[in-house]
């Protein structure tokens, strides 16, 4: 066969290897068994090399980030110049959009809460700064090809026990990259350990398809967090969407109290304190906390729930889960209702019931009240319908001009039975009104229940 031939069953191949997932892919090819291709043309030995456009930075407590040890991608050597130990496991954080260009305080934080907390462990940092340092939509393009980049480190490694040895941990844009990084993987067969996702970007991300995000698929267990997915000008900084095995959506993941803007210090926080963690025992107000490791892995949880925290350590407020028995004769109402607890420890102020839905017939209906200060077990319950205008002003002139009115025809709610659970104790408590007549609530009009059994009002047990 002539030369050309045989450079066609090279590119052959090259393209039918595992290596066509990235073509780009290093490699090297002899041909000194092929005679008639010995020319200046090709030379004795043809390189086809992968060059990576991010850097990636092995941490070390000692150097300043800027000045980390550099791993070049298929030089063995550096590797061992670094302190590489592929014995150990491997954490990869990788930032976000970048607006000054700069390495932002939290990833030297991070890291070094990650090395704090297991010294035997690698620390990577993904720098792509040259790709992120532009206009958000350039940024956001050039996730895919850091996302290529960071795979094909992965697959060069050649990590034992993939599965389990790999945890990659990305903010805003960086969480997508490393997205993408797992599906590169399980192309060629491999799936990552873990992915955490630490606000993934909302714009050009948001309704996307598993494939063009960060999704449960691109690893073994996926989690996210969601902070401020709040709106400006029609559009979330974070994403809204689940996009994980696990999402968390602390305050509901809107905007988070006592944080600006600029949320970057919330991750510098959560790398000093959430991932260290407290030690067991009972913080500030009795609060009590896990000693357990961010590499706990899964959990089991039935149902999607709210966490409510605070501006200020430790965060935590006092949830109480309340689950009430309403009955209405109108076909559908949407009342202002606030409630008052009253513990063994104190009162709390009037607090509004917030209702996912309008009230109709007889139903129960759920809702999470919360509290900043420990008031003890609860004792009493006010339930009050505030005064609406509209309300209030109408049934005042009715009650002037018709004081015989029958007061069964104004709107009412009857609240029957009322559960709840309190969050830290998971102690569950009976409430009912002291009397049927009780039980009925008009506009302008507050009740009080107090403690009973699980069923109140005389309901027989089934």
């Amino acid at each position: 066969t002539n030369c050309l031939n045989k450079k066609k069953v090279l590119s052959f191949v090259f393209h039918g290897s595992a290596a066509e997932l990235f073509p780009a892919v290093f490699i090297m090819v002899s041909m000194t068994d092929i005679p008639s291709c010995k020319s200046a043309e090709f030379g004795k030995r043809k390189k086809v090399t992968y060059e990576p456009q991010a850097v990636f930075r092995v941490f070390s407590p000692e150097v300043d980030m800027e000045d980390t040890c550099t791993v070049k991608l298929f030089q063995q050597q550096t590797l061992q110049s670094c302190g590489f130990n592929s014995s150990h496991p491997l954490v990869i954080i990788t930032h976000g959009w970048s607006m000054d260009g700069l390495i932002e305080n939290w990833v030297t934080k991070l890291a070094t809460a990650l090395k704090s907390s297991q010294k035997d462990i690698n620390v990577l940092y993904t720098d792509w700064r040259t790709l992120a340092h532009q206009h958000y939509p350039i940024a956001a393009q050039n996730t895919r090809i850091v996302g290529r980049d960071l795979a094909m480190l992965l697959m060069w490694l050649e990590v034992k026990a993939f599965k389990f040895s790999v945890h990659l941990i990305g903010y805003s844009l960086g969480a997508h990259i490393s997205g993408f990084a797992g599906s590169n993987l399980a192309m060629s067969g491999k799936t990552l350990g873990r992915i955490t996702g630490l606000d993934p970007a909302g714009p050009l991300f948001e309704g996307m398809s598993a494939s063009d995000r960060l999704s449960p698929d691109d690893a073994r267990f996926v989690d996210a967090i969601h902070t401020f997915t709040q709106q400006h000008m029609g559009l979330s900084v974070g994403i809204k969407q689940p996009v994980a095995h696990f999402d968390f959506y602390p305050n509901g993941g809107s905007s988070q109290p006592g944080c600006q803007l600029h949320v970057k210090n919330l991750y510098a926080h959560l790398s000093q304190y959430g991932l260290m963690g407290k030690q067991e025992g009972e913080g500030e107000g009795g609060v009590k906390s896990l000693n357990c490791s961010y590499k706990v892995g899964r959990f089991t949880l039935n149902d999607n729930s709210l966490i409510i925290l605070l501006p200020v350590l430790l965060y935590t407020v006092y949830h109480f889960q309340f689950r009430i028995q309403l009955f209405t004769q109108i076909e559908r109402i949407d009342p202002s209702l606030s409630i008052t607890l009253t513990g063994t420890q104190g009162e709390s102020e009037t607090l509004p019931i917030v209702l996912e839905e309008e009230i109709s017939g007889n139903r129960s209906y759920s809702f999470l009240i919360t509290q900043d200060r420990d008031i003890g077990d609860l004792m009493m319950l006010y339930i009050s319908w505030e005064d609406v205008p509209l309300w209030a002003n109408m049934w005042s002139r009715m009650k002037t001009i018709m004081p015989w009115r029958n007061k069964d025809n104004e709107p009412q709610l009857t609240v029957g039975r009322i559960r709840v659970k309190a969050g830290e104790t998971q102690q569950k408590t009976g409430f009912c009104a002291q009397s049927e007549d009780s039980a009925s609530i008009h506009p302008a009009e507050q009740k009080l229940f107090v403690r009973c059994d699980e069923n109140p009002l005389g309901e027989k047990k089934k």
